[in-house]
């Protein structure tokens, strides 16, 4: 199994699950990760060069998935659109640019470990996820847990990791925290915005999107 792997600090908890669900699952001896930014991930998946991945959900709306994903209930200080002097696009987003161009926002959309540091150290930015709920009191869906084949194996995946939340070793943080340079304190506030569970309303959010997109095209 190839699984693509995105280490932005939103899927750190994820991560961590996953190291210890194959200790004692069969996928051990054939799991390998290939990482990369969403955009590539996303290509990557399409090609079938993994098996599975959490794909941008502008993308992953006619593949396979089970209810895991990246969802803001309402900010989530890691997707802005900053001040620009023209619409610049990230070019490691997918779903980000599209919310933006939904939105009618224009500037520098900015995304992942980088957008965070900058909400982190900047007042002037918008948090796209914040603007989506505001409009439409919807959690947005930034991604889907999608997979090519071995749904059985997903929805284990999906049960055990909903279970409990998973808490994060001292040393992780940190080693999170010494590349990222972000505040270890500050990484863990960042992660309470964020929910795995596509729950019904988030499924509602996710439909909402993909109306919207299609008054887009």
């Amino acid at each position: 199994m190839v699984f693509g792997k995105i280490e932005y600090l939103n899927l750190l908890p994820f991560h961590i699950f996953m190291k210890r669900f194959v200790q004692y699952s069969s996928a051990k001896k054939t799991l390998e990760y290939k990482k990369n930014v969403p955009a590539k991930i996303n290509r990557e998946f399409h090609n079938k060069r993994v098996d599975a991945a959490f794909i941008s959900s502008i993308t992953a709306q006619k593949h396979k998935h089970i209810n895991l994903g990246i969802v803001a209930k309402k900010e989530v200080q890691s997707v802005l659109v900053i001040p620009a002097d023209s619409h610049i696009h990230d070019n490691e987003s997918a779903s980000s640019n599209q919310l933006a161009k939904i939105l009618g926002i224009e500037g520098q959309v900015l995304i992942g470990d980088k957008a965070l540091k900058y909400a982190l150290h900047n007042k002037e930015y918008i948090d796209l996820a914040k603007e989506w709920h505001t409009r439409y009191r919807l959690p947005f869906v930034f991604a889907l847990l999608c997979f090519h084949k071995n749904k059985h194996l997903y929805k284990r995946i999906e049960k055990n990791f909903l279970k409990k939340p998973y808490k994060i070793p001292q040393y992780i943080l940190e080693k999170a925290s010494n590349k990222t340079d972000i505040n270890k304190k500050d990484i863990l506030h960042y992660l309470s915005l964020i929910s795995y569970h596509i729950d019904k309303k988030s499924q509602l959010g996710l439909k909402k999107f993909y109306k919207e997109s299609q008054k887009k095209v």
